[in-house]
């Protein structure tokens, strides 16, 4: 067949997903970590998204940044994760047999949340945590569940968007 032949330089199904969960991770204020989250049915359609920050109702400038001094001074009590924001937000669908694309391997509250709405499949980008104590919790319940978790599958180091629509 002659003619014009498809593109040879479009994004993996990995590129395409991670790129929704660091795409949701530009929502958070964190001034320190941004991490997001999208979940994938076995169809590879997008069935939630999530970024971390303050559940719904909290004002973001009436609560803590800081990593570090007293616990209620700090972030850590308010702050919702990514991956449970994103199973949260789910189109309200079961979630068994989907999987998560997140920016950061999970924690261990994370990941219960992950084995209880039946995700299959953790796909994240940074393990920056590996050696902590909640990353080998994570590791050691998902690893019991039966869930498969797996460094994310690129050959790019970025992608670019434009807004501006003479690229389009």
């Amino acid at each position: 067949m002659a003619g014009i032949k498809k593109r040879q330089d479009y994004i993996s199904w990995d590129e395409y997903f991670m790129g929704v969960a660091l795409l949701s991770s530009r929502r958070s204020k964190d001034p320190n970590t941004q991490v997001g989250a999208c979940i994938v049915s076995d169809k590879n359609k997008i069935v939630g998204a999530g970024y971390n920050g303050l559940p719904m109702g909290c004002d973001d400038d009436e609560f803590p940044w800081e990593k570090q001094g007293d616990f209620l001074e700090t972030k850590y009590p308010y702050i919702c994760h990514a991956e449970l924001n994103a199973i949260l937000n789910n189109i309200g669908m079961d979630l068994r047999g989907c999987k998560i694309y997140t920016v950061l391997f999970p924690c261990n509250e994370c990941s219960k949340a992950i084995i209880q709405s039946g995700i299959t499949e953790v796909i994240y980008l940074s393990d920056k945590y590996a050696g902590s104590d909640t990353a080998k919790a994570s590791r050691l319940m998902l690893g019991k569940a039966g869930i498969t978790c797996r460094k994310v599958n690129t050959s790019m180091n970025n992608l670019v968007l434009s807004y501006n629509e003479e690229d389009v």
